[in-house]
């Protein structure tokens, strides 16, 4: 019988650029959650001492902010839903959603759109396959150049 300790250090890298990427969308839904919840009360409450036209402005400014919220969030609800398309332990010769790309520029993780970003004191530049820098890196392989922005990435490995 053998027994398997679980560590954080025994994690992946694409393990834990994942679930940063799978952090920052949920404290996203998360905040907007909150938010719309919060404006929701604060305009109810706004109907209990005002009246008039005051109250009616109050009203519109606060569906304002729902709605606009309500937008936000499902667009990160989106996101959520490319990030649990990805296969975490897929790896592929050639560059799809969740792919690892070492460049001669950086190392880039293809997921969603967050940026430069810092995990363990590296920085990864973690973007959308729908991104335009995205768009020129899908199906590209090892050894493979991309163009952009006037620089050139050459691509030294995929995980």
């Amino acid at each position: 019988m053998f027994c398997f300790k679980y560590s954080i250090h025994m994690e992946s890298l694409k393990v834990r650029l994942y679930t940063y990427c799978m952090d920052y969308v949920m404290d996203r839904i998360n905040r907007l959650k909150a938010e719309i919840k919060k404006t929701q009360s604060s305009a109810n409450e706004e109907t209990k001492s005002s009246a008039g036209d005051k109250y009616e402005t109050g009203r519109a400014m606060a569906q304002l902010e729902i709605e606009k919220n309500t937008t936000q969030l499902r667009e990160a609800e989106r996101l959520q839903g490319m990030l649990q398309a990805i296969h975490v332990d897929l790896v592929s010769e050639i560059i799809i959603p969740g792919s690892l790309v070492t460049t001669s520029k950086g190392v880039f993780y293809i997921s969603i759109s967050i940026g430069l970003s810092e995990i363990d004191k590296k920085q990864y530049f973690i973007i959308a396959p729908d991104s335009p820098i995205g768009k020129l890196f899908m199906g590209k392989k090892a050894g493979d150049t991309v163009s952009w922005n006037n620089n050139v990435y050459a691509i030294q490995s995929i995980d």
